[in-house]
């Protein structure tokens, strides 16, 4: 029957060695880095993520302009990607007036089977041309919780594979340091001479 002493590396005994307490000491680093730091790196990701997008979003709202603009043609009802699987984006002209009372066309992105003269939202810039509209608050959260997520993930990886790194370094450590004491004291045990 095999029992377990707790703690036994935190003791002060004679068969306690300097790898020993640096192994101890190293797992209580590791305990609180998985344990804390890496959720706090996350969510500190995730934060400066989520203030850096929102101020730009708002920046970017400030230089769009919504405009209502009409399908000049029907979008078709369905168009099949290249691959075979789903629906790919559809461009149609719309037509639409600037600010200074000239119309405007471009192509747009628009969902299947709209039919001419529908009415869709764009955004366009101080010149005019339709730009992206900037992302919801809710598509910045998002995109910061993922961000903090993996983040925090990645803190987790490192920090395994730093303990992997120096575990191993102690165990081939310690293997050395027993190899050199059995080199000194075989020759004692079996009586022969070096």
């Amino acid at each position: 029957m095999r029992s377990r002493v707790r703690g036994w590396r935190w003791r002060r005994n004679p068969l306690r060695r300097r790898s020993d307490v640096v192994e101890a000491w190293w797992a209580v680093a590791v305990g609180v880095l998985l344990l804390v730091g890496a959720p706090l790196v996350g969510a500190g990701v995730a934060r400066w993520t989520y203030e850096h997008a929102r101020a730009h979003a708002e920046a970017t709202r400030a230089t769009e302009h919504h405009v209502r603009a009409v399908l000049v043609k029907d979008s078709p009802r369905v168009v099949p990607s290249a691959s075979g699987h789903g629906m790919r984006p559809l461009s149609t002209p719309v037509r639409w007036t600037g600010s200074d009372g000239t119309a405007r066309t471009a192509l747009v992105h628009v969902p299947a089977g709209l039919r001419r003269g529908t009415r869709v939202d764009v955004w366009t810039d101080g010149r005019g041309v339709i730009v992206p509209a900037a992302p919801s608050s809710a598509m910045i959260l998002q995109q910061a919780l993922a961000i903090g997520v993996f983040t925090g993930a990645g803190a987790i990886f490192a920090v395994s594979v730093a303990h992997v790194c120096v575990s191993r370094s102690l165990v081939r450590r310690r293997l050395d340091q027993w190899a050199s004491d059995w080199a000194r004291t075989e020759p004692d045990w079996t009586r022969r001479t070096a």
